[in-house]
């Protein structure tokens, strides 16, 4: 069995996930989008908006400034010409993946069948699952909201958090969940659900695959996308149970689809597709969104990146933040070196925060974020970017971005 250091498993991970590959010089094209998929797998969704949603930042952060809408039509448009590229599911937490992997999910779909959450709402009104069918087999495209109009049910009640739903988005969201509807289109970041058969290709609908292909399919996907993995970090990929990944990962190293490999320190078995070649130096470099592949699972952050520790502070109460609110890990040179606070406001990027991981100089760091910076507010249609106070990356940050402007 060969054993790689922690340096070849870490450049493994970054090329895996496409970093070590030069942006493109041209406009990305949705030929670049479709790439990029086959490589990531997914592409996270989340509420957060502060600075850019998180399905839009992986594609920044490896393709370069964008059109956003060579996305939206890809997940949320169809045509005879352009015809759907991508679907939404439970494909990590709510993602989009490539259309043609919609039945690698049918599993998922069978055991939510009364949803992921609130499954006691949703048994118990079996009758109003089958109005809000009928409803959206009448309307089309439609939001939970619509819906409730439609059928004159309850009202939505005060706005509030994500739980408090009215019994129609309950079961809006459990028919999703159960693969019943799906995403036709977001408007607003809205979700308009459909039938799956009005939105989905015949083909995919059509292709019945086992459980156990399914997860055999899962586990090299996420190897794939990983570059290299223990069996956890494999499994979190798709957020898949013990039970239903160690057979999975078994079988496929019996038939040979995955090698197994030690590496320094890691203290677990690790995972590889056959034949991968290791990048004799360290590459890629960009700003990473808290949602992004490269960073999904924390504990296996700090076994790839000297120790990074990495959270999400977004229900920390602010007193007792250590980084802020919604925060950005630095990759330069395939190294985890930095992070950064950012938040769209006022026709800015602001840097709300700024810090440097131990044994990194700043002025290195602060000269090669501050075009990161600069070319995502031109991305977002921002005029500037504002640097704060807090971390002491800021006032070197702030020097190179004058330097470079």
């Amino acid at each position: 069995m060969a054993t790689l250091t922690p340096a070849q498993a870490r450049r493994l991970a970054v090329a895996a996930q496409g970093f070590h590959e030069p942006k493109p010089r041209g406009p990305v094209t949705r030929a670049h989008l479709k790439r990029l998929v086959a490589r990531t797998q997914v592409l996270q969704l989340d509420s957060v908006s502060v600075s850019v949603r998180a399905h839009y930042a992986p594609v920044f952060s490896r393709l370069g400034p964008y059109d956003r809408d060579i996305l939206d039509r890809a997940a949320w448009s169809h045509s005879a010409r352009s015809p759907r590229l991508l679907t939404e599911y439970w494909a990590h937490e709510a993602a989009l993946m490539s259309v043609e992997d919609w039945p690698l999910m049918r599993w998922r779909m069978r055991e939510f069948e009364h949803g992921r959450w609130g499954s006691e709402i949703v048994k118990r009104n079996g009758r109003l699952a089958e109005d809000v069918i009928a409803a959206i087999t009448e309307l089309g495209p439609s939001t939970a909201g619509q819906i409730e109009a439609h059928l004159q049910t309850e009202p939505r009640g005060r706005k509030g958090p994500w739980w408090d739903r009215s019994d129609t988005k309950w079961v809006a969201e459990a028919l999703w969940s159960a693969g019943v509807l799906t995403t036709a289109t977001r408007i607003g970041f809205a979700r308009h659900y459909d039938l799956t058969e009005r939105v989905l290709p015949p083909e995919v609908l059509a292709r019945e695959v086992s459980d156990e292909q399914a997860m055999r399919e899962l586990m090299l996907r996420a190897a794939g996308a990983l570059g290299i993995g223990t069996e956890p970090d494999l499994r979190d990929y798709f957020r898949l149970s013990p039970k239903l990944s160690k057979p999975a990962l078994a079988a496929l190293v019996a038939d040979g689809e995955l090698e197994t490999v030690e590496v320094d320190g890691w203290g677990a078995q690790a995972y590889l597709l056959p034949g991968r070649t290791i990048p004799r130096r360290d590459r890629g470099t960009a700003l990473l969104c808290p949602f992004d592949p490269l960073i999904f699972f924390r504990p296996r952050v700090a076994r790839l990146f000297d120790g990074f520790h990495y959270r999400i502070e977004i229900y920390t109460p602010a007193p007792k933040r250590q980084f802020g609110y919604y925060v950005w890990p630095f990759l330069l040179d395939g190294q985890l070196v930095g992070r950064v606070d950012l938040k769209r406001a006022d026709g800015a990027l602001h840097v709300l925060g700024a810090f440097t991981e131990e044994g990194h100089d700043r002025g290195h760091v602060a000269a090669a974020m501050a075009p990161e910076l600069t070319a995502m507010a031109r991305w977002l249609g921002l005029d500037d970017v504002a640097v704060g106070h807090r971390g002491e990356l800021c006032g070197p940050l702030r020097a190179a971005l004058r330097t470079a402007g």
